[in-house]
């Protein structure tokens, strides 16, 4: 058998390319003892990936030149070495960016798909929806009646975070997303109060303009200028999640910071960085009330999804431009829905 993935063959400076990638075919051993070989049927591109294609310690190791990248994805067992996972049985693991898989038992988790389809394990029920609920309940607490300010909103992890917010009791959520189609979408569609268009003139006069009297939360997914503009509407005490900075990822030198860092100190705010992996302990939790909310339709995220390994590059590349909106999926087998 035979499978195609892809490997990052250059470090991007900038920009990444479609020459920083190259399409592999390999062949596909059979499972041994202890041993599962899934086909994937989706796999998920993130942000985080642009990190990870450069030659930097982090909290996850780069990529490695011409090897597979790997992230997110679900598949079929074809073939199974692991007494108790059938074929046919749908895996959640991390070796994506390739049609065809081989794991060890412990690299797989098997994933209920009669209470959502597949993919949503890739979206609100996986790493996305949980990093939004970490991010509301231990590093930016949202309290009943507070004023929410999110950005990267129509993405998979903004999405997730507005329903998370409405369950802790916030009051009024502003989202912050890129053209005036995503910011209708968002009020008219996603749940949010209030809907910005970042493009669309000064964004730190928007902010204001939808929460006159100020903000108490603020979820973090791009930093650079929204960073400065949502500690401009801050009230004293308030509590922002650093949760990504994709504003500055293809930054080939570091970005300014917030040129108004003295008002934390003035309005005594509160700004903390997290990995959702640090808390595995509010999966369990999370899980159940997602569960819930995707059974009852309050929690939608929508799917932006390319078709076939050969597009999984040009996924990547979309996303980094803002080209989806809510979770960015590439489909590996069967038709796009």
């Amino acid at each position: 058998m035979k499978s195609r993935e892809v490997h990052l063959v250059a470090r991007p400076t900038g920009e990444p390319a479609p020459s920083d990638f190259r399409m592999v075919t390999t062949d596909v051993p059979d499972p041994g003892s202890g041993q599962l070989l899934v086909r994937n049927d989706w796999m998920s591109v993130d942000p985080y990936m642009r990190n990870r294609m450069n030659d930097v310690k982090s909290y996850i190791p780069p990529f490695r030149l011409d090897a597979p990248m790997d992230g997110g994805a679900v598949g079929t067992v074809v073939a199974s070495g692991v007494p108790g996972i059938d074929v046919g049985t749908t895996v959640l693991h991390d070796l994506g960016w390739r049609e065809y898989a081989l794991l060890k038992a412990g690299q797989a988790r098997v994933v209920d798909t009669t209470l959502a389809p597949a993919e949503t394990y890739l979206g609100p029920l996986g790493i996305p929806g949980l990093t939004a609920y970490v991010g509301l309940k231990e590093i930016a607490p949202v309290r009943p009646g507070d004023v929410v300010f999110i950005s990267g909103a129509a993405g998979a992890v903004g999405l997730a975070a507005c329903r998370v917010a409405r369950h802790f009791g916030a009051a009024k959520i502003i989202g912050s997303a890129g053209g005036p189609e995503k910011a209708r979408r968002l009020v008219e569609e996603f749940g949010y109060d209030a809907g910005i268009d970042y493009r669309a003139g000064s964004l730190g006069k928007r902010l204001h303009e939808a929460a006159p009297d100020g903000i108490d939360v603020y979820f973090d997914n791009v930093g650079g200028d929204h960073l400065q503009a949502a500690i401009g509407s801050m009230r004293d005490f308030g509590r922002i999640a650093l949760c990504g900075a994709v504003a500055g990822y293809n930054a080939e030198t570091p970005p300014p910071g917030p040129k108004n860092l003295a008002l934390a100190v003035v309005r005594r705010l509160s700004l903390r960085g997290f990995i959702v992996t640090d808390h595995p302990e509010l999966a369990p939790e999370y899980a159940a009330l997602a569960a819930d909310w995707v059974r009852d339709g309050s929690l939608r995220v929508p799917t932006t999804v390319l078709t076939g390994i050969d597009t999984a590059v040009d996924a990547f590349l979309g996303l980094l431009r803002g080209a989806n909106t809510g979770k960015m999926l590439v489909r590996l087998n069967g038709e796009a829905n």
